[in-house]
């Protein structure tokens, strides 16, 4: 495990005190939760991103779904004559 020396802030110091002692919790594992969080949170706003760039080149590339016959499909839910989805056009 790293030994990381970090500065805070006087209010976030004082906070971070108060928190660890309603919670019977040391500092460092405030600390070191709050930072795998924002690590987590991130890592998953990266991979909607690398997403998001995925789908524009579908799109780019012509490889999209109608979105009359998404919601087509989405009114027949349920129904005896439900559609199945619909495919990408082409």
């Amino acid at each position: 495990m790293g030994v990381i020396s970090i500065r805070l802030q006087p209010e976030v110091e004082s906070s971070l005190e108060a928190m660890a002692g309603k919670l019977h919790r040391s500092k460092n594992w405030l600390i070191n939760e709050a930072i795998r969080e924002y690590v987590a949170r991130q890592e998953l706003e990266q991979a909607r991103w690398k997403e998001t760039l995925g789908a524009i080149e579908s799109v780019a590339q012509g490889k999209a779904v109608a979105g009359e016959s998404v919601h087509a499909w989405l009114r027949s839910w349920g129904k005896p004559d439900e559609l199945p989805p619909p495919g990408v056009a082409q």
